[in-house]
């Protein structure tokens, strides 16, 4: 890991050089990418012209099957921080760089490595199953990671007498608690944006369009999956919407998802899901920091670079390689 000075070194030292205003960042990208040896990896919930750019867009779980497959000399991630980890482990001969450093996530912040570790140990006998929505150093204190489109089966790979931890998403938790019947020990995190979607504004959005669908996050509050027409990952959502019958989809999560929505299928309406108040709270403002002009800077001078210790990184490598080989499987 960085040191809190390093980070802002990185951060704001290649941030600060100018960018000629002549030049054309897109085609710029292209050509650095090429010359570098360079795959960029993007999230669904990245600013559309990002997306238009990526070698692969996806949710966490393709992300981390692209970043294990590559032959690329160098990954960048646009994504946050926790992707761009995930990258590194997977791929330590690899150098991977992260457009923005404090790209970050609420979900993972919310479950601090020390905290964890305590109540890990409190449970000696459970089986840890953490969200890959969180920091390298839980990930090392994990038995199996899991993403919202594996979680359910890895659940169920673990065997019915030995207890579970799941972690840090409590809104996952519950949710996948009652799709398997499994009662897990759920550590109390949760994502700032699928917090705060409005079920009256939903209420109303419903009536105004009554033949709409809600499709949902399994990170949002329980109060939203219960109203939803289907459940699943960026990526289930995504194929939802391709396969299903219907015209019109209320989307309750990222709102970066809606652009793969209409370019995909632009014979359908998509509307984002509205947030408790009058913010763009359905946008997430970590996975925003990423910019075409950051992305180009992190290209041309190939940093912010993720570093991490070895030890760490082979504690944290050992739950993911068990998340692939369990998703190659199923």
């Amino acid at each position: 890991m960085l040191t809190a000075v390093e980070n802002e070194l990185a951060t704001y030292g290649y941030l600060n050089r100018p960018i000629d205003p002549r030049i054309n960042l897109i085609e710029e990208i292209q050509s650095l990418k090429q010359e570098k040896k360079a795959v960029i990896l993007a999230h669904y919930y990245q600013e559309s012209e990002i997306q238009d750019l990526a070698d692969y867009i996806g949710d966490s779980l393709g992300l981390s099957q692209e970043a294990a497959r590559t032959d690329a000399r160098m990954i960048v991630f646009a994504g946050v921080h926790f992707m761009a980890e995930v990258a590194k482990i997977i791929c330590p001969d690899k150098k991977v760089v992260l457009p923005d450093l404090k790209a970050g996530c609420s979900l993972a912040d919310s479950a601090p490595a020390d905290a964890f570790r305590r109540f890990r140990e409190q449970h000696p006998d459970h089986v840890v199953i953490s969200y890959i929505n969180c920091s390298a150093e839980v990930k090392a204190l994990s038995d199996i990671i899991c993403t919202s489109s594996n979680a359910e089966k890895i659940i169920r790979s673990v065997p019915p007498e030995k207890p579970i931890i799941f972690a840090p998403d409590k809104n996952l938790g519950k949710y996948l608690m009652k799709k398997t019947g499994r009662e897990m020990l759920l550590w109390n995190g949760s994502c700032m944006v699928h917090e705060l979607f409005s079920v009256e504004k939903i209420s109303r959005l419903k009536m105004r369009y009554p033949d709409a669908k809600l499709i949902a996050h399994p990170e949002c509050e329980e109060v939203v999956l219960n109203m939803a027409d289907y459940i699943g990952s960026t990526t289930g959502l995504l194929n939802f919407v391709g396969k299903d019958t219907g015209k019109t989809y209320i989307v309750a999560t990222e709102a970066g998802i809606l652009h793969q929505m209409e370019k995909h299928y632009p014979e359908k309406t998509f509307i984002p899901a509205p947030p408790e108040n009058n913010c763009a709270c359905n946008n997430c403002p970590h996975m925003k920091l990423n910019t075409l002009e950051k992305l180009y800077l992190c290209l041309k001078y190939e940093q912010p670079e993720i570093v991490l210790d070895e030890e760490l990184r082979q504690k944290a490598y050992r739950p993911l390689a068990r998340m692939l080989e369990i998703s190659a499987s199923i």
